[in-house]
């Protein structure tokens, strides 16, 4: 199929070739042999008036000229799928589908048991593929890389619906041997602690707790960085330093450890967590199942830790 003379089926490989920045890699992505994809990245060269991709030591770049394409043809790819391709029905007993999600450890922690444990009691034959949270979660929605973010409410994209699914609170951890865990935290202990904190990777961009306490006026004293939310109540034992744990979380992991939890001693607000999806999903029957079984798992978290599902 031809649009403006342009052969549709290069917009595949257009994407393939933007996303991977490899001959090769674009190849084996949409299943084409490599001279195939070098036969395709010259008539789109052809086409655009454009090289597109360049050598740069021994990587491919794209030319300015491509990366004004390359969200558009994304969009066009997604549009496409979920107007087309998508199914108009779901049943989760007989789907082979995979879902993506891109998720943190501590959702993984404490919502996805439930929801893995709903999809069961449903007989569902679908299937998850986990993934890491990245610097800028909307582009793996836009780019087709995860159908659902499971992200703080703080971060999530403006041009994407969200759904709220549970609220969570902070407290402190620290190792139940610690002069803290005898006397209690004050303000002025914690702004005097050593501290463990989370730090996402691939992102400058902080933790909820980290952003928050920065906003309050508060510069600690970060002993001890970790990718992990749930290694953090690990990381106190046996010293003086305090980890700052979402609540769910902390109270998961307190009956094997050698630890205490003890109340955060400034104000801070509730910890929102929510779940995304692309704009032109939402009524993807699949995506439509599977968001009803995370808001009925957060639905079943411990007392104060669901909230209301609400569309934001």
């Amino acid at each position: 199929m031809r649009f403006n003379k342009l052969d549709l089926n290069l917009l595949v490989a257009l994407d393939a070739l933007l996303t991977e920045c490899s001959i090769t890699r674009a190849a084996e992505r949409v299943h084409l042999s490599q001279s195939a994809m070098s036969n395709a990245l010259g008539r789109l060269r052809d086409y655009f008036e454009d090289e597109l991709l360049v050598q740069v030591g021994r990587r491919l770049e794209p030319t300015p000229r491509a990366e004004m394409l390359r969200e558009a043809v994304r969009d066009v790819l997604v549009r496409i799928d979920t107007s087309i391709a998508a199914q108009p029905q779901f049943d989760c007993t007989s789907s082979d589908r995979e879902f993506r999600l891109c998720i943190s450890d501590y959702s993984m922690e404490v919502l996805l048991p439930r929801v893995l444990e709903i999809a069961a009691r449903q007989r569902s034959t679908v299937r998850f593929r986990l993934q890491p949270q990245v610097a800028y979660p909307a582009r793996a929605l836009e780019r087709g890389e995860a159908d659902l973010l499971v992200i703080p409410k703080a971060y999530v994209s403006p041009d994407h619906p969200t759904d709220l699914l549970f609220n969570d609170e902070f407290v402190c951890t620290v190792w139940r041997e610690s002069s803290h865990a005898r006397r209690g935290l004050s303000f002025d202990d914690y702004a005097a602690a050593g501290h463990v904190v989370m730090q996402p990777v691939d992102t400058d961009k902080p933790a909820f707790e980290s952003w928050f306490v920065q906003r309050f006026g508060l510069s600690r004293r970060i002993e001890l960085t970790t990718y992990s939310f749930a290694a953090l109540p690990f990381l106190v034992v046996g010293t003086e330093r305090v980890a700052t744990v979402h609540s769910m979380l902390a109270r998961a992991v307190e009956p094997a450890l050698p630890i205490k939890l003890l109340p955060l001693p400034l104000p801070m607000p509730p910890f929102e967590q929510a779940m995304q999806w692309h704009k032109h999903r939402s009524l993807d029957p699949g995506l439509l199942w599977l968001r009803d079984v995370m808001k009925q798992a957060a639905q079943e978290l411990p007392a104060g830790g669901a909230g209301a599902s609400a569309s934001i």
